[in-house]
């Protein structure tokens, strides 16, 4: 049995017939006899009986109509409790983001949201393999993930909250003769020992690409996925690396130059389940990375939050 089919069985009852049933809740007579036959299936006594040329409820059927009336009331409650809870305003959210992202929108969500009445945030970090960002979803309310420009797009099973679409800079030791150029080509940093990811972290796709372009195979000195580890090293001579220009930490003895023929930008992207977005808190937290986002992209004077 189910809610509508109670609702048809008391409505019979109130209204004593099936016509009348049906004017009360705007369907046909035969909607109403065909909810009331679904209805005597999951009961193994009968609920109507013949009164004349009226159909009416047997003692059993006025039992369950009067019981009809409780479950009506208790999904009530419980709709009224879920919509309250879709509303509120100020509920648990949980964010969980990659290491370079969460230290950049991690203290402004928590600034963001520390007045009265607003979310509150809970924060996670989950540095994983592009393919194991959505996964998260299952979760976390938001999961802040990013890929490359030539990867795969995120899949249809997430929604996508666009925030950054960030260059990615060669790191060079500060002094290192590459730093006197504006920019580098892929032949010009080939020959120099990289500091780069672990294998299936999405700064692969760009080393392998550079190496195409450069028709040669890279040497990866060092593998670390923590970029403030990696700015270290390169500030120690160790090699040079891929850095986001906005989302890391700029070091006094690194220097950051643009690379250009092959695309070296990264999406960093909102990911969440659809139903998530029915909670208000939910959707302010989007709208305060959003707006963290766009604040990030401009402090170089450019505009390249995600549109």
């Amino acid at each position: 049995m189910d809610e509508r089919q109670l609702r048809v069985l008391r409505e019979l009852g109130e209204s004593g017939s099936v016509t009348a049933a049906a004017e009360a809740l705007r369907v046909t007579p035969s909607a109403i006899s065909q909810q009331l036959r679904l209805l005597q299936r999951s009961v193994p006594v009968p609920l109507t009986e013949r009164s004349g040329r009226r159909l009416v409820l047997t003692p059993a059927g006025q039992a369950l109509a009067g019981a009809a009336i409780e479950v009506e009331t208790a999904l009530a409650r419980a709709r009224g409790t879920v919509g309250e809870f879709l509303g509120r305003p100020d509920g648990v959210v949980s964010v969980a983001a990659f290491h370079s992202a969460a230290a950049v929108f991690g203290p402004d969500l928590v600034r963001a949201t520390s007045g009265p009445g607003s979310p509150t945030v809970a924060l996670a970090d989950e540095d994983v393999a592009q393919s194991e960002f959505p996964p998260l979803t299952r979760e976390y309310d938001i999961v802040v993930g990013h890929r490359l420009d030539h990867t795969a797009p995120w899949p249809g099973t997430v929604s996508v909250t666009p925030l950054l679409h960030e260059p990615m800079d060669i790191a060079l030791p500060t002094g290192h003769p590459l730093a006197a150029r504006t920019r580098l080509t892929p032949g010009d940093v080939a020959d120099q020992p990289w500091i780069t990811v672990h294998d299936g972290f999405p700064l692969m796709a760009t080393i392998e690409a550079i190496a195409a372009a450069a028709g040669r195979r890279l040497h990866l000195a060092h593998r670390v996925n923590e970029f403030a580890v990696v700015a270290e090293i390169v500030a120690a001579g160790g090699g040079i690396a891929l850095m986001p220009r906005w989302t890391t930490r700029p070091h006094p003895q690194t220097t950051l130059r643009p690379l250009t023929g092959v695309h070296a930008r990264r999406h960093i992207d909102a990911l969440h389940r659809p139903e998530r977005t029915a909670r208000s808190a939910v959707r302010t937290v989007l709208r305060h990375l959003r707006t963290s986002a766009e604040a990030v992209s401009s402090r170089d004077g450019t505009d390249e939050a995600a549109t």
